[in-house]
């Protein structure tokens, strides 16, 4: 592609040599760099692009989009000056692939809870109604059929519009994705066309980066703001935030709610652990889901399939046919007669929806035994909360490891107990050996029981030191049940 095309999507301050030149591909990793290649220099968290245009250069960079113009300027190659590179990237990356986004019907989902699994969830509605459909998900990610291994919430914009003219090339209509705070604030979204919006809820996360909870607010409306004029905005009227996402957003709104009158009203009939009776609309529907949580996503699930012009009945019918995401509120029975729930809920908020659901359907017939830990690096404020908001509701409480990272397992089960006081830390163990923890709950379990196991959900690894060793919940307790099984034969 010829340069001066591609630069003509981006505001551009000031260009300086030759912009008739073919280009033949472009990153923002100077590692990636090839012959011909438009390098953008932008300035990460950690890492400023700019140190390493040099770099670009020596591995074949001919073209360079920078916000700041070097002192050393290279005669043979050609600088495109912005005032924003990150924006830049992306409105680049989505022309580079011809733009995969205007060819897909794109919703994007934003939210502290709910993302993965109303993304899924749509993504598998569509291919219910027979539709080529698209997820960009936490989980994993689908062109159609074909599954994709997911690293991020949202890709960075190269590898995301790759993604997307690779689900337009397979022939999807539909697209669905996560949009997480980090990706609206660092423009990753930049140059894509949604379609649809969805608002789930906004709770205390990713402080360690937005540092306040104004600003991770703000990250999150960005995305709305950004919407055109043809797209819908379906937000959650009971979030105290869910209005404030449609402050500003140019496209048409629409709410849902279970507390109040909302385009899409849902009520809870009856819960039950392996699924709820929902009146939606007036209209009665059994799904697969438990809790007051996945209401809320199923409402908006079905709240965006009606607003992309699907029958409102047959959505219904659909919604029935939906089964829960990995890793999100996964029931497992065990041979004992107790039940294991395996959930990704890793906020205080989640972890309270997640046991006061369960608590609504076990009542007082079993007792919780929830095992939870907290991710190192990572938002500390948060980790007190986690432990006070697991005592509430639950009988018994494991603290073991989430994924330490650099930290030590000790001294974050340490900062997890000072939320705790003396009366609470009775009722409390702490086992940083997460294998060793699972396996202790299940030990503890009588018939009746539900074990929560909380925080990691679908991954399949543990994060220490640096290094990733495999590691999943589900197959930890399949194990133990294995095991069960053998020795009663």
């Amino acid at each position: 592609m010829k340069l001066e095309s591609l630069i003509q999507t981006i505001p551009v301050k000031q260009i300086s040599g030759n912009i008739n030149k073919e280009i033949s591909g472009l990153d923002s990793d100077s590692r990636n760099i090839q012959q011909d290649f438009l390098f953008v220099a932008v300035k990460g968290t950690a890492v400023d692009g700019h140190q390493f245009i040099d770099k670009a250069i020596e591995s074949g960079a001919t073209a360079i989009v920078c916000e700041e113009m070097p002192e050393n300027i290279t005669p043979t190659a050609t600088y495109i000056q912005v005032s924003d590179s990150k924006e830049a990237l992306g409105l680049l990356a989505s022309e580079w692939y011809a733009n995969p986004s205007r060819q897909l019907t794109l919703v994007g989902v934003t939210g502290t809870n709910g993302k993965t699994t109303i993304a899924t969830l749509l993504y598998e509605m569509f291919r219910l109604f027979g539709e080529k459909a698209g997820l960009l998900s936490t989980v994993c990610n689908y062109i159609d059929e074909k599954a994709i291994p997911a690293t991020h919430t949202t890709p960075d914009p190269i590898t995301l519009n790759k993604l997307l003219r690779e689900m337009v090339d397979a022939g999807c209509r539909y697209a669905f994705m996560e949009v997480s705070s980090h990706s609206a604030d660092q423009k990753r979204i930049a140059g894509l066309d949604f379609d649809g919006g969805i608002f789930t809820n906004l709770t205390r996360d990713h402080l360690d980066y937005h540092k306040t909870v104004e600003a991770y607010l703000k990250a999150k409306k960005s995305f709305f703001d950004h919407l055109p004029k043809n797209a819908f905005a379906l937000t959650n009227l009971d979030d105290k935030s869910g209005m404030v996402m449609l402050q500003n957003t140019k496209a048409s709104k629409y709410t849902y709610s279970i507390k109040t009158l909302a385009d899409y009203k849902g009520r809870i009939i009856e819960s039950r652990l392996d699924g709820t009776t929902l009146e939606i609309n007036g209209k009665e529907v059994e799904v697969q889901f438990v809790g007051k949580f996945n209401a809320y996503n199923l409402l908006a699930v079905y709240g965006a399939t009606c607003l992309l012009g699907e029958n409102p009945e047959k959505a219904l019918i659909k919604l029935s046919m939906l089964i829960p995401v990995a890793g999100r509120f996964q029931t497992i029975h065990s041979p004992e007669k107790y039940t294991v729930i395996i959930d990704y809920a890793h906020t205080p908020d989640a972890l309270a929806n997640v046991l006061g659901s369960i608590r609504e359907v076990v009542g007082k017939k079993g007792r919780i035994i929830t095992v939870v830990g907290a991710g190192g690096n990572r938002d500390k404020g948060k980790r007190p909360i986690m432990a006070q908001e697991a005592v509430k509701i639950s009988d018994r409480v494991i603290l073991t490891s989430d994924n330490p990272r650099f930290e030590e397992p000790e001294d974050i089960l340490s900062d997890m107990r000072a939320g705790l006081s003396p009366q609470q830390l009775r009722q409390v163990l702490s086992i940083s050996d997460r294998r060793e923890a699972i396996k202790t709950a299940t030990q503890f379990a009588q018939p009746g029981d539900v074990i929560l196991i909380a925080g990691k959900g679908h991954e399949d690894y543990q994060e220490i030191k640096g290094v990733k060793y495999h590691f999943n919940d589900k197959e930890e307790v399949e194990k133990i049940f294995k095991e069960y099984d053998q020795s009663e034969k």
